[in-house]
């Protein structure tokens, strides 16, 4: 499978893309600065230069020639503001969509966040434009004619993954390692029978691989 990687210097799509070279796909990351291209490189990553908000929609369309499935795994990071989490998170995220249907490629997999993250707690305003924006790509998304899905995984934590996950249409709140993360995306991406799912995702007790494949038989 080729995949492309929305994000692939990013501390998931990195992540992702090691895991899918090592069982023999054919990751690409799509990347803003050449600089990034050698450590996608060390990892087994095809390294693609091009900056998803500054990108023209044909540029993106001539990217994703050849793809089997894309993964929408970048993000503002809370850097640049409400401006940067809008072009980033919010137009890229269509742009890609909406280039991903025109190159013909039938597989998305979307990385958003908790709808209810923060619910109940006193957080910045940066913070719930970010959740108003990633609910809007998602909402984009499903109106596409593509075999999509879209994950939202918990609060993110860099500690040594388990290989263990909580994966459901509606689960509690918690927090998940984004080792287990890009695992289970890695696992998405080859299980068709999860398209047209919005799954959560959180640390648990089931193997990613046996999570994955309850999901794909709901």
């Amino acid at each position: 499978m080729r995949a492309v990687i929305a994000g692939g210097h990013g501390q998931v799509g990195l992540r992702l893309g090691a895991l899918l070279a090592g069982r023999g796909d054919q990751p690409v990351g799509l990347i803003r600065a050449a600089g990034q291209a050698a450590e996608l490189e060390a990892a087994g990553v095809e390294p693609l230069v091009l900056d998803l908000v500054a990108a023209t929609s044909e540029q993106l369309v001539q990217a994703l020639q050849g793809a089997d499935a894309v993964v929408f795994s970048a993000g503002a990071g809370g850097r640049g503001g409400a401006e940067a989490t809008n072009a980033i998170d919010g137009e890229g995220a269509v742009k890609l969509v909406d280039a991903a249907t025109a190159a013909g490629v039938r597989r998305f997999v979307m990385v958003s966040v908790f709808m209810d993250a923060g619910r109940g707690k006193d957080l910045p305003d940066t913070f719930e434009n970010y959740v108003r924006v990633k609910r809007d790509s998602d909402v984009h998304l499903p109106a596409s004619d593509l075999d999509w899905t879209i994950l939202r995984p918990g609060t993110l934590t860099d500690d040594a993954g388990t290989g263990r996950v909580r994966l459901g249409p509606a689960i509690a709140q918690g927090a998940v390692r984004r080792d287990d993360v890009a695992a289970v995306l890695a696992e998405l991406l080859h299980a068709p029978g999860t398209a047209h799912q919005v799954l959560e995702l959180t640390e648990g007790d089931t193997p990613v691989s046996d999570a994955v494949s309850a999901a794909a038989r709901a």
